[in-house]
Parts: structure tokens; C-alpha cells; sequence
């Protein structure tokens, strides 16, 4: 079951993924295609990262798996495993039919268990696996041995928050923008269709768009009001679909959707690295989108079809008019500093996971910001995150809550 109608309603239950060997198959010559700025320290990754989801168990949150709720999947539908497979190993444009089919059969012949066959597909898959013996092919005598990925890894998937959004009872499962992630979004594919518990929840989106959209950048701000950032990884195009959707369901309760431009950088890679909502009235922000900024109000026109107006007036004037309130504190990270902001950003200052109205989980090496919150009545739970960070992604960008509470 979905439910979630709210960015800050008390969490019930999150999606997250225990970062794995796929860690270890990130090589400095592939940091951008892979989108890294560093390599993880894996041991110390998964240390941070247990830690994350135990003060989330603390705080009454039910914690899933990724990967179990894939091979639990599986385990129910044994006749799915060959089709997820193939479709698996086919999405990862590996250029070579002799190849892609020698994997397939590996695969499926050296890990009878789901949860190890699913594990062994997030982590990727090294030339020098396969059996040693070689056929006579020219592709054989081409290719390096030792150092040839066959199956690139899934390094991103730690960040739960992309591949879909939960809206509602309903779920928009995405196109991701880049090559790299696009097969993390087969994972929800086959729970959604397949798995007991969620195949019956409806899709406002689907992977097989034409038109970019990430999780990051979608947010439930109340039952009816969705705000989605154009950013680098969201188109414009994606948002008027997914806005379409909802408003043609007549049980989708979303009745308009803001979109909200942010810069193109690194940096700012989705809204959820410069905006979170973390109280009834407070939103964490970076100091450089509090001024001017380009916001659109999508509604239902009928017959399909989308009024646009644009706004223009401040973010806290526009989130005071959705949420009826007669004030919003938006809160800059690093406390205003720019020094401060800049470097914190860059390590998700901004990104907080919000559990219960005014207890976020934020980066305990974002010091500066976390006292600023704290300063202003939040109650900050930080969890380590020196090797988690390096993906560029924080508590919000790691997990994918399923249930809150109305």
C-alpha cells in the first residue's frame, strides 16, 4: 500500500537500499559516466548508512528494502524471473549478442536464490566472471580480460528517492535523465506490477515516457498540491504529463502542481538539494533561490488540457498562499552564511528528511546548518555521512517513503 499526501506527516514506512558492491565496481575513470565526484569507502558507507536506518527504526519507521521487496517478488511469481532478467541485462546496451546472451545464462545457472541474482545485477558484472573458456570470436580476442565491465553497476541506487514518487495511493514511476540510473527504475516496474502488496497501485507516470523526470524534484506539499522543480533532470514536458494524469483520475486527489525552475549545475542537481519542507511553516532553502524565480501554476481545464499561469511573486508568498498560512520561515542553509551555504550545500545542507513535523534526519557534518536549525525550534537528528555524501545526495535523496501518516 501508498500513502502519502505530505512531505512532513509523521513516516510510517521508507524505501531505502543498503549501498553494496556496487561501490566497489566505481573506477576514477568512470566518476562522471557513473555520476560520482569520488569513490565510497563501502565499509564505512554501510556503516552510516545502518545507522541512518536505525534512528529512523528509533523514531517508529518501518524500514524496506529495495532488494528484498525485488527478490520477494520474484520468490511470489517464480514465472517473472527469466523476463526480469533478460530485461535487465538487455536495458544495460551491452553491444554484443553473444555477450548479453553468455550473461543472461551465468546469471541464471550461478545464483538460484532471487536475493542473490538481484543483488549480483545492482552490483554489476566483470568480464573475468565468466567462465574462462573462450569461443573463437573476434570480440573475445578484442576485449580486456581483467579490467572489462560487462554489466555496469547501479551505484546511484542508494538514493531511493529517484526512480518514483509516491503521490497519493498512487506512484509516478520515472524516465530517469540519465543512461547510468534508467535500470533502477526496472526494480519498481516489476514490484508494482508484480508484487502482492503493490501491484494494484496506480501509475501517473511510466518509465517508458519520452520525457525526463526525478523523485528528487517531485514533492507532496499537501493532498492536493504537488511541487516539481525543472532542473537538469526534469523536463518541463515530464511535468505537464505526470500533471495531466493526476488531474484525469478521478481519485487522484492532486488538484494543481507548481513548477519550479531551479539553476542547472551539479550542485543543484534536483529541488530537494535546495528546498525541503521540514515543519508546517519551515522550509530549509539555499540563499541563491529565495530571490526571483520563474514559478508555474498548473490546473485541470478540462478535456485534458492544462491552464499555465505564471507567478510572480516570492517563494514564501506563493507557499503561504498553498498552505493557507499566515507566515513561512524559509530557513538558509549554513544560516545565511554564503561561505557556509556553499560548502554545506554541497554537502546536502539542504536535504533533510523530514519524519514528524519539525524532527528532520540531516548530515551531522553539516554543522553550521544544523545549529542554525536547532536555533530556529527544529529537533535535528544527524546521522554520519563522510563516505554517504560523496554520492552527492542526502537523507531526503536516500529514501522513498511508502506511508505517512494522515
Amino acid at each position: 500500500m501508498i500513502h502519502v499526501t505530505s512531505e512532513i506527516k509523521p513516516l510510517k514506512k521508507v524505501l531505502l537500499h543498503r549501498p553494496g558492491e556496487e561501490l566497489l565496481n566505481i573506477i576514477p575513470e568512470r566518476l562522471t559516466d557513473l555520476l560520482f565526484d569520488d569513490i565510497p569507502y563501502l565499509k564505512i558507507a554501510q556503516k552510516e548508512h545502518d545507522a541512518f536506518a536505525e534512528v529512523l527504526r528509533q523514531n517508529g519507521v518501518e524500514t524496506v528494502y529495495i532488494e528484498e521487496l525485488m527478490a520477494e517478488t520474484l520468490d511470489q511469481r517464480p514465472e517473472i524471473r527469466m523476463l526480469f532478467l533478460k530485461q535487465f541485462v538487455e536495458e544495460a546496451d551491452i553491444n554484443s549478442n553473444y555477450y548479453t546472451n553468455l550473461i543472461i545464462d551465468y546469471l541464471n545457472e550461478n545464483y538460484p536464490k532471487n536475493i542473490d541474482l538481484v543483488n549480483k545485477l545492482i552490483a554489476g558484472m566483470r568480464l573475468n566472471e565468466l567462465p574462462k573458456e573462450k569461443a573463437n570470436t573476434l570480440i573475445d580476442h578484442v576485449q580486456s580480460y581483467e579490467s572489462t565491465m560487462l554489466l555496469n553497476p547501479l551505484p546511484n541506487l542508494y538514493f531511493q528517492r529517484d526512480p518514483f514518487s509516491s503521490i497519493g495511493s498512487g506512484i509516478s514511476l520515472h524516465k530517469m535523465h540519465t543512461k547510468t540510473r534508467s535500470r533502477e527504475t526496472i526494480f519498481a516496474e516489476y514490484i508494482f506490477n508484480y508484487h502482492k502488496d503493490y501491484k494494484d497501485t496506480k501509475k501517473y507516470y511510466d518509465r517508458y515516457e519520452f520525457d525526463s523526470i526525478e523523485g528528487g524534484d517531485v514533492m507532496n506539499l499537501n493532498e492536493k498540491t504537488l511541487v516539481i522543480g525543472i532542473s537538469e533532470r526534469t523536463s518541463p514536458d515530464a511535468i505537464e504529463t505526470l500533471a495531466k494524469k493526476c488531474f484525469a483520475d478521478p481519485e487522484c486527489m492532486i488538484e494543481e502542481v507548481y513548477a519550479v525552475t531551479i539553476p542547472k549545475s551539479r550542485a543543484f542537481m534536483h529541488l530537494d538539494t535546495v528546498f525541503t519542507q521540514i515543519d508546517y511553516n519551515k522550509f530549509t532553502v539555499h540563499p541563491l533561490i529565495v530571490g526571483p524565480m520563474k514559478v508555474f501554476r498548473l490546473t485541470d481545464s478540462g478535456n485534458r488540457k492544462i491552464n499555465i499561469t505564471e507567478i510572480n511573486k516570492p517563494l514564501d508568498e506563493i507557499l503561504k498562499e498553498i498552505l493557507k498560512l499566515d507566515h513561512v520561515d524559509l530557513l538558509p542553509c549554513g544560516g545565511g552564511d554564503i561561505i557556509a551555504a556553499s560548502r554545506e550545500q554541497w554537502n546536502d545542507g539542504s536535504n533533510t528528511l523530514c519524519i514528524s513535523p519539525g524532527k528532520i534526519i540531516t548530515y551531522e557534518r553539516n554543522e553550521v546548518t544544523n545549529e542554525y536549525l536547532r536555533s530556529k525550534g527544529l529537533t535535528v537528528l544527524e546521522i554520519p555521512s563522510c563516505e554517504l555524501s560523496r554520492g552527492r545526495g542526502g537523507p531526503r535523496c536516500m529514501s522513498m517513503p511508502l506511508v505517512r501518516e494522515d
